[in-house]
C-alpha cells in the first residue's frame, strides 16, 4: 500500500524548487550543521556522481545567501530549522555558486566557451546588486565578463574579483560553492584537451581559494581528488573529506533508516533484501549509503530493480582501462568478478596521466567514482590499503557489459557468440583462428604494444567470465590435483564438455617455440592431475587445451582427457 503521493524530483537539483513544489525530500540540512562546526577554510568532498551533490550545495546556497528575497520559508519543515544557533545564520552571507557539472565536451574551444558562460552567469546573478557600487573601471571589467568578451586572464581572477566586490557591498565575507569542479577535467583527459583544462582550472581556484582574507568558507565538490595535478598546489587551507572520512558521511546518498522509510512511504518495503542486493554496499566512513539516483528510479518505475545509476554515464574511461591495463590488473579483476575482495594501496589523489599503467591509480579512481568500494582500510607506513569489492549488483552489471562491448567492438556480437560456442563445443580449429583474430585486433584498436600481448589474453578470460555465466563456472587459478590451473570452464549440464586451459607465454632465451611452449602446457595439465575437480564434479567429457602465445602469435593444441 503506497502511504505518500508526493512527487519524485528526478532530474531536479534545486534545493527551492523540491521545496515549493512538495516534492519527496530526504531531509539532508542537518549537513549545515556539520559545516559550519567543520574545520578547515576550504573544503572538497568528493562523492560518486549522483550522490546529491548539486542538490546540497543548491540547499546551501538557498540557506547563506543574503538577497532580498527571504529564503527562510524553506527551511521551516526542516531538521536545521529546530537548532537555533544555526538558523539564525539564514541568509546572512554574500554566496557565489557556480556548477561545472554539464562541462563534458569533446574540445577545448567548446569546453572554455561554456566554462566562461558558467562564469557569465554567476556575474549576472549579482549585478543588479553590485552595479551602483561599482566604479567605472569595475563596472567596465564587470561586464566584459558578464557578456563573454573579457580575455582569459580576467577569467582566471574573476571569482577573487567578484568576491572583492560583494565583501565590499555586504561588508561580509563570501561563501563560495563549486560542483563538480573535476567534470572538465574528465572531459579534457577523455578528449585530448587536459593539459588546457588543468591549466585553466589551476588559475581559476587558486585565485579565489587561496590567500583571500575575503573568504568566509570554500566548498567543493567533485568525483576525485586530483591534488597532484597542481590545481590546488599550496593551497594549505584545503581540507579534503573523502570516502575514507567520516566527515559528511550520513549526508550524501541514502542511510539505511532513510531507506526503510522511503521504501514504506512508497509501498515497497517487503522488498528490502533485493534492493539492499541491487543498490547498497558503499561503504563512507563508517556508515553503510545507498545509492540515491538508483533508490528514485527503482520508485518510479513502480519497483523495477534495474541498472540505473549505471546508464547515466558513457563510462569511456572504465572501458578503456579495462583494456590497456596490465595482466596484474586483469587477475584482480577476475577476482572482484568472482565475488572475492581484493586488498590494494589506494591514493586519495588521483592523477589522469599514465593512469592505464598504475594499479594503485586505477583501483583509486574506480574506488573514488563509485565503482568499487571498501569493507575496511588500514593506514601502513603512509600507505592507504583498502579492502575492495563491487558494491552490489547494479554496478556489476556496468563491469560485465563494458566486457561485452569491448569483444563486440573487435569481434562482432555474432562473432563473440562462434567464439564461445566454438570453445564450449570443443572445436579448437575455429575457436583458434577467433582468438588469434580477437588478440591482434584489440591490440590494434587500443594501440597496445606487441611486448604486452599478454593484456589480451587476460582480457580473453575476463570475457570467460562474463559472457559463459549463464552455462558455466569459470574459475581461475585455482588449486587441483597438484597444482594451480590457469581456467577452468564447468559446464552447469554435467553431460556437456568441462574444459581446462593452460597458458604459457614463449620465453626465446629459453629457446622455446610456440608448439614447444603449447605442448609443455599440456603436458602441465595432465602430469599435475587438473582434471580430478573436473571428475569430482561428475564432469566425464574433458578436453584440455594448451594455449601458447609469442606476441601477436598464437598456437591452440588440444588434448581430450579421461
Amino acid at each position: 500500500m503506497i502511504h505518500v503521493m508526493k512527487k519524485l524530483p528526478i532530474g531536479i537539483s534545486d534545493f527551492k524548487e523540491i521545496i515549493k513544489n512538495d516534492y519527496y525530500y530526504i531531509d539532508k540540512t542537518l549537513f549545515i550543521k556539520e559545516l559550519v562546526d567543520s574545520s578547515g577554510l576550504v573544503l572538497l568532498i568528493p562523492r560518486p556522481r549522483r550522490f546529491g551533490k548539486t542538490l546540497n550545495l543548491s540547499m546551501l546556497k538557498y540557506f547563506f545567501e543574503k538577497t532580498e528575497t527571504n529564503h527562510s520559508e524553506l527551511f521551516t519543515a526542516t531538521n536545521i530549522w529546530h537548532h537555533d544557533e544555526y538558523r539564525k545564520l539564514q541568509g546572512t552571507f554574500p554566496v557565489i555558486s557556480l556548477t561545472f557539472k554539464d562541462i563534458k565536451e569533446s574540445s577545448w574551444e567548446i569546453a572554455y566557451k561554456k566554462t566562461i558562460t558558467v562564469i557569465a552567469q554567476e556575474f549576472e546573478h549579482h549585478f543588479l546588486a553590485l552595479k551602483g557600487q561599482l566604479s567605472e573601471f569595475q563596472l567596465g571589467k564587470y561586464t566584459s565578463i558578464m557578456e563573454e568578451r573579457a580575455d582569459q586572464a580576467d577569467y582566471h581572477n574573476s571569482l577573487f574579483f567578484l568576491t572583492t566586490l560583494l565583501h565590499d557591498v555586504y561588508n561580509e565575507q563570501v561563501i563560495v560553492l563549486i560542483d563538480e569542479y573535476d567534470a572538465p577535467i574528465h572531459a579534457g583527459y577523455n578528449n585530448g584537451f587536459y593539459k588546457e583544462i588543468i591549466e585553466f582550472m589551476r588559475s581559476f581556484l587558486t585565485s579565489v581559494l587561496k590567500d583571500n582574507n575575503r573568504l568566509k568558507r570554500g566548498i567543493l565538490t567533485g568525483i576525485l581528488r586530483t591534488t597532484k595535478e597542481g590545481i590546488f598546489s599550496g593551497l594549505n587551507n584545503l581540507k579534503v573529506c573523502s570516502l575514507l572520512d567520516d566527515s559528511f558521511q550520513d549526508k550524501f546518498g541514502f542511510t539505511q533508516s532513510e531507506v526503510e522509510r522511503y521504501l514504506n512511504d512508497f509501498g515497497y518495503l517487503n522488498n528490502l533484501e533485493n534492493v539492499q542486493q541491487w543498490y547498497n554496499g558503499y561503504t563512507i566512513g563508517e556508515t553503510t549509503i545507498y545509492n540515491p539516483w538508483s533508490l528514485l528510479m527503482y520508485a518510479d518505475h513502480k519497483g523495477k530493480l534495474q541498472p540505473y545509476w549505471v546508464n547515466t554515464s558513457d563510462n569511456q574511461i572504465i572501458k578503456k582501462l579495462l583494456t590497456v591495463s596490465g595482466s596484474d590488473v586483469k587477475i584482480e579483476m577476475e577476482s572482484l568478478l568472482s565475488d572475492v575482495t581484493i586488498t590494494t594501496a589506494v591514493d586519495e589523489a588521483v592523477i589522469f596521466p599514465g593512469i592505464e599503467n598504475n594499479a594503485q591509480a586505477l583501483w583509486s579512481l574506480l574506488l573514488f567514482s563509485g565503482y568499487l568500494t571498501y569493507s575496511s582500510c588500514e593506514l601502513k607506513e603512509g600507505i592507504t590499503y583498502c579492502n575492495l569489492r563491487i558494491p552490489n549488483k547494479e554496478v556489476k552489471t556496468v563491469y560485465q557489459s563494458l566486457i561485452r562491448e569491448i569483444f563486440q567492438a573487435t569481434l562482432t556480437l555474432q562473432t563473440t557468440k562462434r567464439f564461445f560456442q566454438a570453445l564450449t563445443e570443443g572445436d579448437v580449429e575455429t575457436f583458434s583462428h577467433l582468438l588469434q583474430e580477437f588478440v591482434m585486433t584489440t591490440m590494434s584498436f587500443y594501440d597496445l604494444p606487441e611486448k604486452e600481448a599478454e593484456r589480451s589474453y587476460h582480457l580473453f578470460v575476463l570475457g570467460l567470465l562474463v559472457l559463459l555465466t549463464d552455462t558455466h563456472h569459470v574459475r581461475s587459478n585455482r588449486e587441483s590435483g597438484y597444482g594451480r590451473y590457469d581456467i577452468m570452464l564447468i559446464p552447469h549440464d554435467k553431460n556437456k564438455l568441462g574444459i581446462i586451459i593452460e597458458l604459457k607465454k614463449v620465453l626465446s632465451y629459453n629457446k622455446e617455440t610456440l608448439e614447444t611452449a603449447a605442448q609443455q602446457a599440456l603436458e602441465q595439465i595432465n602430469t599435475k592431475h587438473y582434471n580430478l575437480e573436473l571428475k569430482a564434479l561428475g564432469i566425464k567429457q574433458i578436453k584440455a587445451l594448451g594455449i601458447a602465445f609469442q606476441g601477436k602469435q598464437i598456437l591452440v593444441l588440444e588434448a581430450d582427457l579421461d
